[in-house]
């Protein structure tokens, strides 16, 4: 079993990074918003992994901080979550807001992400609820929902998605409210 993987980031793609350690280069998934947080390749990472291993193929799944890995590894307890699937959801948002929207029953909230379907996130809520601290749930979900509707309306002005989680990640905290942080998101993107 593989827990961690420490080496030089040779390389980021889309839905994964290659890291070199010692000459061979392990491919890493990862969700997007690890992906957005990676360093240019050439510099050290370091990843908590998970390791699968099936008939036709063996895999890592990467995370920055070790809780990430411990919510991956909840989701996919979870009957008919898969590790891409597992990656979908946690491309939402943070551990702390996803476990937020479990206590809440928010299966909606799950529902947003690629291949995920109702009875999944229906699954999901059902199945993780009260194994997950999370704190201010109310608060958590309010903020995450809030995030989504700005990054949509950021998709439907033209921008991508990775370019509009990017500009939420760089919205300062105290900004509140959907028409505040999507003013704000807009301000970032127009810089240089």
């Amino acid at each position: 079993m593989i827990h961690s993987l420490s080496g030089t980031l040779a390389s980021k793609r889309q839905a994964f990074a290659v890291v070199d350690v010692r000459g061979v280069g392990y491919k890493v998934h990862v969700p997007a918003r690890v992906h957005d947080a990676l360093p240019e390749a050439g510099e050290p990472v370091f990843f908590f992994c998970h390791f699968v291993v099936r008939e036709d193929a063996q895999d890592l799944y990467g995370f920055l901080a070790e809780n990430d890995l411990v919510f991956f590894e909840k989701l996919l307890t979870v009957n008919g979550v898969g590790p891409k699937s597992a990656l979908a959801v946690m491309a939402l948002a943070t551990p702390h807001e996803l476990a937020a929207a479990i206590t809440e029953g928010r299966a909606d909230v799950f529902m947003r992400a690629a291949g995920v379907g109702k009875k999944t996130a229906e699954r999901v809520v059902l199945e993780l609820r009260g194994k997950l601290p999370a704190l201010d749930s109310e608060g958590a979900v309010r903020r995450m929902e809030s995030d989504m509707d700005v990054e949509e309306a950021l998709v439907g002005l033209g921008y991508s998605a990775a370019q509009a989680k990017r500009a939420l990640l760089d919205i300062p905290k105290e900004t509140k409210g959907i028409e505040d942080r999507l003013r704000a998101a807009l301000k970032l993107m127009k810089k240089p």
